[in-house]
């Protein structure tokens, strides 16, 4: 599963590639815009920290209308900059909600951990490192989040107990998903987090989730089936055939490809 997991998620990024940058281009406005703009003016203390603050918020917001578009792109749709308003209106409530959250890890990781590092004596060490672990699987959790949200609606307490449900039984897949998404930020820096960038990760999250539900709607036509034995070649050969067969000539000249 894994190994399509890679194909489809590449594949469908070249597909999309210049509605990832568009998307990406969004972001790094608003961060460079709200975050970064005001701290090189020389705004501190409470200011700066507000500044981020309203950072983390709109490109959160942003991000769950890109993880719609996302959506629609794992299901061999379109992005476009009009689906985008829509996206973005509908996903304005679970936007904040995972905006308080995000600010929570923000705060936790960015001040929490290094003020506990610097209290003396057992404590202080203890408390960072109870707080970094927490903050390690609520980010293991609601990497599933915007993506659940975007496939089946709900609020956010039946989403959030989707996306532990999800991490509790594929711990091992959540750990990957996550390495995963932090790679392909880090390899962003090399393209300006132009590509994959945050849209890319969406992508990605909308893959990993379509794909991994697939087991539960065996688990549920197959209730006496063994849980650890999912036929994962059967439950993805429609999604194989969809992504299809391509050569390098036929991703870069996709109008040649068969001649």
């Amino acid at each position: 599963m894994i190994g399509f997991f890679f194909k489809k998620a590449f594949f469908d990024g070249w597909d999309h590639l210049f509605s990832l940058v568009a998307m990406n281009a969004v972001h790094l406005l608003l961060f460079l815009g709200i975050i970064v703009l005001p701290q090189s003016l020389g705004v501190t203390g409470f200011a700066s920290l507000a500044c981020i603050a309203l950072g983390i918020i709109a490109m959160t917001l942003w991000q769950t209308a890109c993880s719609r578009m996302a959506n629609d792109i794992s299901d061999y749709g379109s992005a476009t900059f009009a689906s985008a308003f829509a996206a973005l209106k509908a996903g304005l409530v679970p936007g904040l909600q995972m905006a308080g959250i995000n600010l929570l890890l923000f705060f936790a990781l960015g001040v929490g951990i290094p003020f506990y590092l610097s209290v003396q004596g057992f404590f202080g060490p203890f408390a960072a490192g109870l707080l970094f672990w927490t903050a390690a699987i609520i980010l293991l959790v609601f990497q599933y989040f915007f993506p659940l949200q975007a496939r089946f609606g709900g609020g956010f307490r039946k989403n959030a107990r989707k996306s532990a449900t999800l991490f509790m039984d594929n711990p091992g897949f959540s750990i990957f998903l996550l390495f995963y998404n932090a790679v392909s930020l880090v390899l962003s820096i090399l393209l300006a987090f132009l590509v994959p960038g945050l849209a890319g990760i969406a992508v990605a999250q909308a893959d990993a989730v379509k794909l991994r539900i697939r087991k539960y709607d065996w688990l549920d036509a197959n209730p006496d089936a063994n849980r650890k034995a999912v036929p994962w070649g059967e439950l993805l050969e429609e999604e194989r055939e969809l992504v299809g067969e391509r050569s390098l000539k036929g991703m870069i000249f996709p109008w040649k490809e068969g001649k």
